[in-house]
């Protein structure tokens, strides 16, 4: 069920910033914006693996819980333009895989972020390799 694509050309995920997304200073809410980028990162699942979480998790047993988020915020995400999520493999280990994520508004970076999760057996929640069709796909991407 894979769809391998070439790993030169970085992901991207669109998105809606909406009104109700905003604080009282009229950017962002700083809550949304991991939000936004674990979104782009199942968009990327999903896009790469023909996987979203849902279907990885119920109909492959397999969960990828997040064990480290790190952002810097560069500029200020509103409502007045499409954000933007470019989602790249940073580096796959034995049992984990990070990504970057830099969301971009009007051609300006507004945040980046690396976010790492594990691969674990939903049944036992213990930790697993990935499987060999998903390791293939993440090989290729992060020899790309």
């Amino acid at each position: 069920m894979s769809k391998l694509t070439d790993a030169r050309v970085p992901f991207q995920h669109e998105m809606r910033v909406a009104w109700a997304d905003c604080d009282p200073a009229f950017i962002a809410y700083t809550g949304r914006i991991p939000y936004w980028g674990l979104e782009a990162i199942d968009a990327w699942w999903e896009h790469h693996a023909g996987y979203d979480w849902y279907a990885l998790n119920v109909d492959r047993g397999i969960g990828t819980p997040f064990v480290h988020l790190c952002l810097d915020f560069t500029a200020p995400v509103t409502p007045r333009h499409k954000l933007f999520c470019e989602v790249t493999l940073v580096k796959l280990g034995q049992k984990s895989i990070r990504h970057r994520v830099i969301g971009r508004q009007d051609g300006k970076d507004c945040f980046s972020g690396e976010f790492v999760s594990v691969f674990v057996a939903t049944s036992s929640f213990t930790s697993r390799e990935p499987p060999e069709d998903l390791l293939a796909i993440f090989q290729a991407l992060e020899a790309g």
